[in-house]
């Protein structure tokens, strides 16, 4: 790629970013679009937003009030309205910042010079615009020549500089994690296990075998437990009435009597007149007698496990931990969610179910993985003009016109690459969900780890070791000649990466904020419903889709910090645009539907070390290349170091981050000793992980109808 082909993609990508932040600018002030862009604050207000008829010009100017609110809100403050993890989302953007305002500094005023003015590779272009990118890459300098020692000594520099950024965040959010338990309110998952596999005693049920036991084994902290059923046919008729619910709504919402009516014969066409009003009254009132039924005889139905809740949290931890039963493969223990984190749809599944379940996802993991390979290959195809040419031989005149090849191998192929990619976190999610989790936040967890492996190597390495490289793949199997492949295929994709930064970063996250499909979607609801609807829910921001992503454009500065400095200009604008955003979102955006206090940071963590130890391998390969062996010799220890540093860090911080020590959870029991509510708490938490399936639920009848919800719940 030429220089005016990447000035092309960041002139497009950038008018693209204009255009989504003077929209937003404009929309926001709506009154009509207030569920789109604060939801958070029209749920906050328990109301629905005032639209007011009056005019004023100021609705229709852009405006930049929004960046100032994002900018001035405090850590405090995500704290209180994201929780941990929220801030966990800011504080990647910040070690961001640092980390690549350093490398950019070093690259641009250093690399970036001695790159340009090397005479390695032949370039007939005089003129600046025709230069091909990687005359400001590594390849650029003279093989054996002194100035790669300046190269050696950046790698150097920038890995303490990581290193030291790394371990102050790392033990920042530890102690972040720290002060965030002693000042919350008792939780109830704080206060209870999950118990798997209970053994059948003969004339006991499950419910009497978990009171006998923990009743014996732990009789000064044992509060009480609750059973989980299979509840998916209950589930079914609470799914049905919903649907059923909806229609209601939307009828009485259009408000038009005529078209309450139709003919209850085959499609509608036949027979008599009936009332659909009254006709789905009906249904619903059948579905509360079916429900009624289904909850009265579920008594039979427990599964092997149960929710136990204990009157510390110090005794909740010692039943966590300890081993419960002489058999390894009974009692088996785990962390409860929050109660409204709790996935409820694979308790029932058996042990055995669990595995194939995990053994499909691995099969079906690997497939994806190799499905996607499709997509590469055509990316690569459209940034390679000379190999479109031999694909498409009457493309060719087209191809020849500046205009065409500059968009074609600027902009094109970091786009499809990035449509395609949209399908795939939705697919990790639900890969998550078969695998057993007991849990939506640990579903995200895992989703997030997935969806992080799938980018570094469906991006990363497979339009690394495509096209020209894709030969190489058989030596690359080979450990002792990963070095010298990746320093000769990693250089030469520094271009398409450059380019992906700024396709993929800069306008993903300018769509973030203009949020295009939730825009139309309330467009269509008030267009036909004359309302947004009783449907609205205030969305929580998808951690397993944004953390990997974030990750990724880390690995690719830190990847080619010294191989190809021009992109880390680019990578600061991303992370600039990032870190506005996503604070902007968070204040008016999202709400959290669960809390892990954090546990995302870990991922963080491990995906920075890779990123380095990458890098490391990459030095040693390209000295190798460039015929100055010593130099790749003395870059071996640096990955040792990185990785001594990393196992540090994993004795001295991830303990934190699995479980809270006994010296926080003996000073945060005593000090409930002293609060007044702590009787009502254990009151609550004898029924707080109770399955909502259970729960009774009433439906409005039709003389009512008119002025109350038509479907509404009771908690026991």
């Amino acid at each position: 790629m030429i220089l005016s082909a990447l000035l092309t993609s960041v002139g497009i990508n950038l008018g693209l970013c204009l255009l989504f932040f003077t929209l937003y600018s404009i929309l926001r002030k709506q009154p009509g679009n207030f569920y789109v862009y604060a939801p958070r604050l029209v749920d906050k207000e328990k109301s629905q937003p005032q639209e007011s008829d009056d005019f004023y010009l100021e609705r229709l100017l852009p405006s930049a009030g929004w960046v100032r609110n994002a900018w001035q809100l405090s850590e405090d403050e995500i704290l209180s309205i994201s929780g941990l993890d929220g801030l966990v989302l800011t504080r990647i953007f910040t070690f961001s910042l640092k980390v690549f305002t350093v490398a950019g500094v070093i690259g641009i005023s250093i690399l970036l010079p001695i790159n340009y003015f090397g005479n390695q590779l032949s370039d007939d272009f005089g003129h600046l615009p025709n230069k091909s990118l990687d005359s400001f890459s590594i390849s650029n300098v003279n093989d054996g020549s002194n100035r790669l020692w300046v190269h050696f000594s950046a790698a150097y520099i920038f890995t303490g500089v990581v290193c030291y950024l790394l371990y102050y965040e790392h033990n920042y959010m530890s102690a972040k994690r720290i002060a965030y338990f002693y000042s919350s309110k008792p939780q109830p998952h704080q206060f209870t296990i999950l118990v798997r596999s209970i053994p059948s005693s003969s004339g006991k049920n499950f419910s009497e075998t978990v009171e006998s036991f923990f009743t014996e084994y732990h009789p000064s902290t044992y509060l009480s437990h609750s059973m989980v059923h299979r509840t998916s046919k209950i589930q079914d008729l609470i799914n049905d009435a919903d649907k059923l619910y909806r229609k209601l709504d939307c009828m009485k919402s259009n408000n038009h009597s005529q078209q309450n009516f139709r003919r209850d014969g085959f499609l509608g066409l036949t027979g008599r007149k009936v009332n659909l009003l009254d006709l789905y009254e009906k249904k619903l009132e059948d579905l509360e007698d079916n429900l009624r039924k289904e909850q009265n005889l579920l008594a039979g139905e427990e599964v092997p496990a149960a929710f136990v809740s204990f009157k510390s949290r110090f005794g909740a931890a010692v039943a966590l931990h300890i081993q419960q039963g002489v058999n390894p493969t009974e009692w088996v223990t785990e962390r409860a969610p929050e109660p409204q984190d709790v996935h409820w749809a694979f308790f029932s599944a058996s042990f055995i179910k669990r595995w194939i379940f995990k053994l499909v996802v691995l099969v079906a993991s690997f497939a994806l993985i190799v499905l996607f390979l499709i997509p590469v290959v055509i990316v690569q195809g459209l940034a390679n003009l000379d190999q479109l040419e031999k694909w498409f031989p009457f493309l060719k005149d087209i191809l020849s016109l500046t205009v065409v090849s500059q968009v074609i191998t600027g902009y094109l192929p970091s786009l499809i690459l990035q449509l395609f990619l949209s399908f795939v976190p939705p697919i990790m999610l639900t890969f998550s969900a078969i695998q057993g989790y007991i849990s939506r936040s640990q579903i995200e967890r895992s989703s997030c780890s997935k969806m992080l492996w799938f980018i570094i190597w469906n991006i990363f390495f497979a339009n690394v070791l495509s096209g020209s490289a894709l030969y190489l793949v058989n030596v690359f199997l080979e450990p002792k000649n990963i070095p010298r492949v990746l320093a000769e295929a990693v250089p030469g994709q520094a271009s398409f990466f450059i380019s992906y930064v700024v396709t993929s970063g800069w306008t993903n996250l300018s769509s973030e904020l203009f949020r295009l499909i939730p825009l139309v979607c309330s467009f269509w609801k008030r267009l036909f419903s004359g309302k947004y609807g009783d449907e609205f829910e205030v969305p929580s921001i998808p951690y397993y889709n944004d953390i990997p992503t974030i990750l990724f454009f880390g690995l690719l500065g830190i990847t080619y910090f010294f191989l190809s400095p021009l992109i880390l200009p680019f990578l600061l604008v991303y992370f600039c645009l990032g870190y506005i955003i996503f604070r902007n979102q968070l204040l008016n955006v999202y709400a959290p539907k669960y809390e892990t206090a954090g546990m995302f940071w870990p991922i963080v963590h491990n995906s920075t070390i890779f990123s380095l130890i990458l890098m490391h391998i990459i030095a040693i390969g390209i000295f190798g290349l460039k015929k100055l062996p010593l130099a790749s010799s003395l870059i071996i220890p640096l990955p040792v170091l990185t990785l001594i540093f990393n196992a540090y860090c994993q004795k001295r911080f991830l303990p934190l981050f699995k479980a809270y020590p006994t010296e926080c959870l003996i000073k945060k029991d005593r000090k409930d000793l002293n609060e007044a509510g702590m009787t009502e708490f254990y009151d609550k938490l004898v029924t707080a992980y109770q399955d909502p399936a259970l729960r009774p639920v009433q439906y409005a009848r039709s003389s009512d109808r008119d002025t109350s919800p038509l479907l509404h719940s009771t908690e026991v």
